[in-house]
């Protein structure tokens, strides 16, 4: 049986761009195939379109077979697309250099707040978009913390990690507070049903430490802690801290001082006004309150710093010799320093924040302005 010229024609295209499209080797291969076939001057789109140069007799056979031939294309073009997108898939997950934790390629850097800007607001608009897509990014709290790590790891610390459940000997007894202490109304605490609690600070990992480590050894460690207590714009039942303690055979004040010095001008980016006072804990002897003047104010006065243009900021001291031998250090051969960082008020001070409320807040538009 004899074909009509234009089903050989037809025919041949067939197979001409099926196997064009077998042979394409990535996605940018096919997507060139694809235009040179069904685009708006592609040769499949003109054989379709010929359909009123044929005679009228051939007309609806040749529509038929003309629509089937871009059917089988198009069908091809789709399965061939699958393929090679799973195929490169595979290889990304094959490959050791592959970061599945990396953003992806279209997340735009985020600049952080200049400190002293008008923060702790509810409204404003996400920066993080690229062709109308949401994109996230680093909570202001985790970029004060990875940057506070930077600076002690700069200098030997040692960054762990404990938990937020802890004991009553950890979180208390082991630090010079036992349970008939008046210290401990200091520190309204959640407690659990199982005689455990939330950690009210990060020093209850100071022992943690000191039965791990063999001295002299420096560390630090972050994270939440919890206590029951009224809030407002510079308190939280639940914020943020970072413990630092450092043990050696001989440490001093100065020391301290000069470490939290060069910590605020660090993370803060500009020199800082502090004031050394006396402060109470029962795990440090001597104890001091390092205050910061008030970023938010320049020291004038807010609600955040209470009118006073300072911010309690950073309790430190030189370990009590209680806590040494609870760590299991004898005070004659062994000294340390420690502070407990306001990781929230930090934050606060650093983006311009009015009310450490906000940062635990959940509200995405408050979030979308960092």
């Amino acid at each position: 049986m004899n074909l009509a010229p234009w089903q050989v024609e037809l025919d041949a295209a067939r197979d001409l761009w099926a196997d064009r499209v077998a042979l394409c080797s990535n996605l940018a291969e096919l997507r060139s195939v694809q235009v040179d076939a069904l685009g708006k001057n592609g040769a499949v789109t003109a054989l379709v379109r010929r359909i009123g140069e044929v005679a009228n007799a051939d007309k609806r056979a040749y529509g038929q077979a003309s629509a089937a031939l871009k059917l089988v294309c198009e069908t091809a073009i789709a399965d061939k697309q699958t393929a090679l997108e799973l195929a490169e898939v595979a290889a990304e997950l094959a490959d050791d250099t592959f970061d599945v934790t990396l953003p992806p390629a279209a997340v735009l850097a985020q600049k952080p707040r200049a400190p002293g800007q008008s923060g702790g607001q509810s409204g404003g608009q996400s920066g993080g978009q690229s062709g109308g897509q949401q994109l996230g990014h680093l909570h202001p709290l985790c970029r004060v913390q990875t940057d506070v790590e930077a600076v002690f790891t700069s200098m030997g610390f040692a960054v762990l990690d404990y938990p937020e459940v802890e004991s009553e000997f950890n979180n208390f007894e082991s630090l010079n507070i036992p349970g008939w202490h008046p210290a401990r109304d200091m520190q309204d605490t959640f407690w659990l049903d199982n005689g455990l609690l939330l950690r009210t600070h990060t020093s209850s990992g100071q022992v943690r430490a000191m039965h791990t480590f063999a001295p002299p050894f420096r560390a630090i460690f972050a994270g939440k802690v919890f206590r029951y207590e009224a809030t407002d714009a510079s308190h939280e039942h639940t914020f943020h801290q970072l413990e630092g303690l450092l043990i050696d055979r001989v440490v001093s004040v100065g020391h301290l001082l000069d470490s939290m010095r060069t910590l605020l001008s660090a993370i803060l980016r500009r020199d800082v006004q502090v004031r050394l006072r006396p402060g109470y804990f029962p795990f440090v002897e001597p104890g001091f309150e390092l205050d910061l003047q008030c970023q938010l104010c320049a020291g004038a006065g807010c609600s955040a710093c209470k009118q006073s243009g300072w911010l309690e900021l950073l309790p430190c001291g030189l370990v009590h010799p209680q806590v040494l031998r609870a760590g299991g250090l004898d005070p004659a051969q062994w000294q340390g320093w420690a502070f407990g960082l306001g990781l929230s008020r930090l934050a606060m001070m650093r983006y311009g924040i009015g009310d450490v409320r906000h940062l635990l807040s959940g509200d995405a538009r408050f979030l979308a302005q960092f």
